[in-house]
């Protein structure tokens, strides 16, 4: 019985000091598995630095699987946002922007998720030779720069005080710009269809919705051009008060004041136009663009 109670006693204190050897120099897997987390993120972060954006991607969704409760999986998560944007993929930068936001809302940095998704949305489209090159984005479809400016004001709305306010606010005065601007190409193009209804109403809409842009001028041209084609002068003479008394340089306006509405006489067709059926004799249709007078870009 003494003998028992000794080979007890001994493999009780064999356990113990083995679970001490475990405590001081711990688990054989935790150590390398630390280490092995900090050597890819850091591998990771020089791909970032060398704008390796592929091999970054890679690496950052690697390590998030891995180590999808270690050190840096959350600010993983954060980078490969911005990752996919570098690589002009935006719809897959604004899910992992998504994501983010559903996995970490109170995160400290969830406010750069709402920011990268507008960016994200702002460059949409845009291949490199437009994101390069001047182009005239004002005649692309508008879905993009409404989403990115939906996005932009929810960023404002939920952190006004994010240090990417102020880039955010600059961007949404841009949008807004390139919507109104929008608004007068359709307006525009419904000229040239001869549906003057429409296009006073994109006109009335710019002026409602935008009224601060420097596309308001043009609104209140296609406004009193189109009240002219159907015959509503009283209308037509309420926008052309405005538009003389806040715009009196805009270029459909004669030096007494006056809308100069030969400037899309379009409406009287000749008989080669008509027997032609608008193939000769040919008479553009009433197009207003007042960007280089009004724009800041092009009067600087």
């Amino acid at each position: 019985m003494r003998t028992f109670k000794l080979l007890s006693l001994a493999s009780l204190l064999c356990s113990i000091a083995f679970l001490s050897g475990c405590s001081l120099f711990g688990d054989e897997d935790d150590g390398p598995q630390f280490d092995y987390e900090s050597e890819w993120y850091e591998a990771a972060q020089e791909n970032l630095r060398n704008e390796q954006w592929d091999f970054a991607i890679k690496k950052l969704q690697a390590l998030e699987e891995q180590f999808p409760f270690g050190t840096y999986a959350e600010q993983a998560q954060l980078e490969l946002i911005y990752a996919h944007y570098m690589t002009n993929e935006p719809e897959s930068s604004t899910a992992a922007a998504n994501r983010f936001i559903r996995l970490h809302p109170q995160h400290r940095n969830v406010d750069y998720a709402y920011y990268m998704k507008g960016l994200a949305s702002f460059t949409e489209g845009k291949g490199l030779f437009e994101r390069y090159l001047p182009t005239d984005l004002t005649m692309r479809d508008p879905g993009a720069a409404r989403e990115s400016f939906a996005h932009f004001a929810q960023l404002l709305a939920r952190f006004p005080n994010s240090s990417y306010g102020p880039d955010a606010k600059k961007r949404m005065l841009y949008l807004r710009n390139v919507l109104a601007r929008y608004e007068i190409h359709v307006a525009n193009y419904y000229f040239k269809r001869g549906t003057y209804v429409a296009a006073v109403n994109r006109g009335r809409y710019v002026v409602e919705n935008f009224p601060d842009t420097p596309s308001v001028p043009d609104a209140l041209a296609v406004m009193i051009q189109g009240y002219d084609f159907l015959n509503m002068p009283e209308q037509g003479d309420k926008s052309l008060k405005i538009l003389r008394l806040n715009y009196p340089d805009h270029p459909a306006l004669k030096k007494d004041g006056n809308f100069d509405y030969d400037l899309s006489a379009y409406s009287d067709r000749s008989w080669v136009n008509t027997l032609t059926l608008g193939i000769f004799d040919k008479k553009e249709p009433p197009g207003f663009d007042s960007r280089k007078l009004y724009n800041t870009e092009y009067t600087k």
